[in-house]
């Protein structure tokens, strides 16, 4: 038999939620003074604002600016329990969950593990690219960045000199614009002044999109002002190409009949997500397209009692959504909250209500004073739109303290364009971030 996990037994039902991302959190707040024993298993002790990581990852922000301790989140919740742990599987049968620290049983299970980037199965470009789910990543990035510039400055070989500073980005969806845009005002205010001996005009940002307009989840107008907002930052477009392979070196990219290559040491991967579902689960449960549980309207697992799932990992197939909802915080919390109340619904022995999504809008950003803002049939682009982002941003963020300091840093930033956080506080290595991986170490998902 597994070790137990120390956890006392109250006498009460047990909630156990996997992952303590938007919809995880939202559950716990909204079960706050029930008759419940909640416990939150998560391989980190801190939420991650992940909106933001491409800003960490571009020196524009420290980790701990967007991140928060779970614990101090729910300081003076009764019957509320948090264990830093990694969830190896769930035993449906034994109504409990397997961990790297032991077992522990559970009344209900909720999952919420959110997602994980999706290679598509190409094991090389996995192994080659970088992606950007995590804070450890955001930091890997940004080493990589400033140790590729450093390198840059001790070669005469001008190809290889490119292929340093070039980046590629694969994926025009939020993360992929932004970065674009990010990088390029890197391009543009800072990395001049900090490598004087180098030319950046020779830097090329390209980013690589298999459809025919970036953003594509917002209108065609919203997609046509990000395209000029990304070339007017210098930002070369690659719409309807695929990357084929990267080797570390040599990104090779297929249009139509036509193939391609980008010399460049930075690829990052921001193509896709998919649903981070634990072990334990029988295949039928899990969606072929993105790797999602299957739940009713009421979040519940099919056919499946006492289990549920919240969130990117959830595919709650619906008339207007039947591949399931946007896999955007909103929906995870606003599906946390129903949940809440139709666990409190059933002790009150009322009937549970369904879950309906209401579409809080999509928006993005390019750079200063560039963004786009869809809320109903509200549109919006440029300045006012770049000023609503951040305010939003800055609202959800976890904590005064962040909030503060956030603003305080683009506040700054907005002044004169310096990004005061560029420091390699460890340096990358792919083998390092392999070994990682495979020992599947926490916070080091990929």
């Amino acid at each position: 038999m597994d070790k137990v996990i120390d956890v006392p037994d109250l006498g009460v039902p047990r909630i156990v939620i996997v992952g303590g991302g938007f919809g995880g959190l939202e559950l716990v707040r909204n079960l706050k003074k029930t008759d419940f024993q909640v416990v939150l298993l998560d391989r980190n002790n801190y939420h991650t604002f992940q909106p933001l990581l491409y800003q960490v990852a571009t020196a524009g922000l420290e980790p701990d600016s967007i991140s928060f301790p779970i614990r101090k989140l729910f300081h003076g919740f009764s019957n509320f329990y948090f264990r830093l742990a990694v969830v190896q599987k769930v035993d449906i049968e034994g109504s409990r969950v397997l961990t790297d620290i032991g077992e522990l049983k559970y009344d209900h299970l909720v999952i919420a593990s959110g997602s994980r980037t999706n290679f598509f199965g190409d094991e090389k470009i996995k192994y080659h690219c970088m992606p950007l789910k995590t804070v450890v990543q955001s930091l890997q990035l940004r080493s990589l960045l400033l140790q590729n510039f450093e390198q840059a400055l001790q070669t005469k070989d001008l190809q290889e000199r490119s292929a340093l500073m070039n980046f590629v980005i694969v994926g025009g969806g939020p993360t992929g614009v932004e970065l674009a845009g990010a990088i390029s005002e890197l391009k543009k205010y800072v990395l001049p002044v900090d490598y004087p001996e180098l030319d950046v005009r020779r830097m090329e940002v390209h980013l690589v999109d298999a459809g025919d307009r970036v953003l594509n989840a917002l209108s065609p107008k919203s997609s046509q002002s990000s395209q000029k907002y990304l070339k007017k930052l210098g930002v070369i477009l690659h719409q309807n190409t695929f990357v084929t392979s990267y080797d570390g070196e040599v990104a090779t990219t297929k249009k139509g009949d036509q193939d391609g290559v980008i010399y460049s040491r930075n690829l990052i991967w921001s193509a896709g997500v998919e649903g981070n579902s634990p072990k334990g689960l029988d295949a039928s449960l899990i969606t072929e397209r993105g790797n999602r549980i299957l739940v009713d309207e009421h979040s519940k697992v099919l056919g499946q009692e006492n289990v549920y799932a919240i969130g990117d990992v959830a595919s709650m197939k619906t008339k207007d959504y039947p591949n399931g909802h946007p896999m955007v915080a909103p929906a995870a919390m606003q599906q946390a909250t129903q949940l809440a109340k139709n666990f409190k619904n059933e002790v009150k022995g009322k009937e549970k209500e369904p879950f309906v999504y209401k579409d809080k809008g999509s928006m993005a950003t390019i750079g200063k004073n560039k963004a786009v803002v869809e809320v109903g049939s509200f549109k919006s682009s440029g300045p006012f739109a770049w000023f609503i982002w951040m305010f939003v941003h800055i609202m959800s963020l976890l904590g005064m303290r962040n909030k503060s300091i956030v603003f305080i840093n683009w506040f700054w930033n907005y002044l004169n364009y310096d990004r005061s956080n560029r420091l390699i506080t460890n340096r990358f290595s792919k083998e390092e971030r392999k070994q990682m991986r495979d020992q599947g170490k926490a916070g080091v998902v990929i």
